[in-house]
């Protein structure tokens, strides 16, 4: 990323137009790592890092958002790096889970394979490309492509779980997500 992307990313959490919801899915699946260290990749205002901060586990929060990172500043259990994830590199063997929800860069899933721990979990969720949708995205990069995820994931992980839905973004597009939760094997 860019000194553009994180002037665009600030000027967006400073405008107050990113989701604060904590995503089911994490809600519903991160119980199941075994220890407590996690990391949330592309953390935002910490929407995810909060409620795994809440259940325990040292959190590893990273962002390229200065601005956003701030907002997670002296809470119990959240330790804030300021990233750029064109250039960062993942810690190996360093986590029992790893959440990165609504940021999409397939560059990323070799590292996360190699910074989980054995048995250790990953949860993705982000948009999938449908003709059904209302949203345009900026670059069809960012859209998960039909059967993408099973197949990247169903060699080295154990699929624990698989899902996609239908939905409403925060400008009220209609839009198509999926989701995966898999299991370091």
């Amino acid at each position: 990323m860019s000194i553009e992307d994180k002037k665009r990313w600030d000027r967006k959490y400073r405008d107050g137009i990113i989701p604060t919801k904590t995503i089911e899915v994490v809600k519903n699946y991160a119980n199941l790592a075994k220890g407590k260290e996690a990391l949330d990749i592309a953390c935002g205002m910490g929407r995810n890092s909060r409620l795994l901060a809440k259940m325990g586990f040292m959190v590893e929060a990273i962002d390229i958002s200065p601005l956003a990172l701030d907002s997670l500043k002296g809470i119990k259990n959240i330790k804030t790096k300021e990233v750029d994830l064109d250039s960062y590199r993942l810690k190996e063997n360093s986590y029992d889970l790893i959440v990165c929800t609504y940021f999409l860069d397939r560059s990323l899933f070799p590292q996360i394979f190699k910074a989980l721990k054995k048995d250790g979990i990953f949860i993705f969720e982000t948009f999938k490309e449908h003709s059904k949708s209302t949203k345009i995205p900026s670059n069809r990069n960012f859209l998960l492509k039909e059967g993408e995820l099973k197949e990247i994931f169903s060699k080295d992980y154990e699929i624990i779980h698989l899902s996609e839905k239908w939905g409403r973004d925060h400008f009220n597009n209609r839009v198509l997500s999926e989701a995966i939760v898999v299991r370091k094997i």
